[in-house]
């Protein structure tokens, strides 16, 4: 699969991706960039600008689902078509010593959360920033991705499970917890941190936002948190750990 950006503004992007198969192991690679037009980066919130990168993930092409999860909190949880890649969580957090109000010291225990702080971290009309490598991903659906592709298959995920959007079609089962934050930032659980949100298994997905298509165990993306599976119940590739 190759593709490349068309919008003709001075935000577009050279986009270059390859996805291979070889025996029992599916391949991405991608120079980083994406097959759309971005936000401008650096920005108020994001200091950093988009740079071509030399990326390659490879998954299990025959995944199979396992009755013990796997957590990823931070890092790459799965890779687009476009070769772009999805990375809900934020090295960020509550800090009340940081002039930005949040920092990369981890010892408050409140983990900003990428969407629910969007407009802090720069994110553009695709639900993506740039990180201090220069690496363009996705916090939320993205936009331009899903603009892309003619059904809802979108990505792989880190243990090889595809990745659809089908809309409001998949709703996660996660909440905001009620009250206020003991601790902390205080305040009312508003979705601003990862430990606002509980799994209460009110939508049709399960914790890790996975849930049946056409008979086939898949990952979804969503409208609202987690936005992309944060655990996975297949073996997870080295290329994401």
């Amino acid at each position: 699969i190759a593709a490349s950006a068309t919008a003709a503004t001075a935000l577009a992007h050279d986009n270059h991706v390859s996805i291979e198969q070889t025996g029992d192991q599916i391949c991405i690679t991608s120079n980083g960039l994406p097959n759309h037009a971005t936000g401008t980066f650096p920005n108020r919130g994001n200091p950093h600008s988009i740079s071509e990168q030399r990326l390659r993930y490879c998954v299990s092409a025959n995944p199979v689902k396992g009755s013990r999860k796997t957590d990823i909190t931070r890092g790459p949880v799965g890779i687009g078509l476009n070769g772009i890649l999805f990375r809900p969580e934020t090295a960020d957090y509550y800090d009340p010593s940081s002039p930005r109000g949040f920092s990369r010291d981890r010892s408050s225990g409140w983990n900003l959360e990428g969407m629910g702080a969007a407009e802090l971290l720069g994110m553009d009309q695709h639900n993506a920033h740039v990180d201090n490598r220069g690496i363009y991903h996705y916090h939320g659906k993205p936009e331009g991705l899903v603009a892309s592709v003619s059904g809802t298959h979108i990505g792989y995920a880190a243990d090889g499970h595809e990745i659809h959007y089908v809309g409001s079609a998949a709703q996660s089962g996660w909440t905001l917890k009620s009250g206020t934050r003991q601790g902390g930032p205080g305040g009312r659980h508003d979705g601003t941190y990862v430990e606002d949100w509980e799994y209460a298994g009110a939508g049709n997905l399960d914790e890790c936002n996975g849930g049946t298509l056409d008979g086939r165990y898949v990952y979804f993306a969503t409208d609202t948190f987690p936005f992309y599976p944060r655990c996975f119940w297949g073996d997870v590739s080295s290329d994401f750990r």
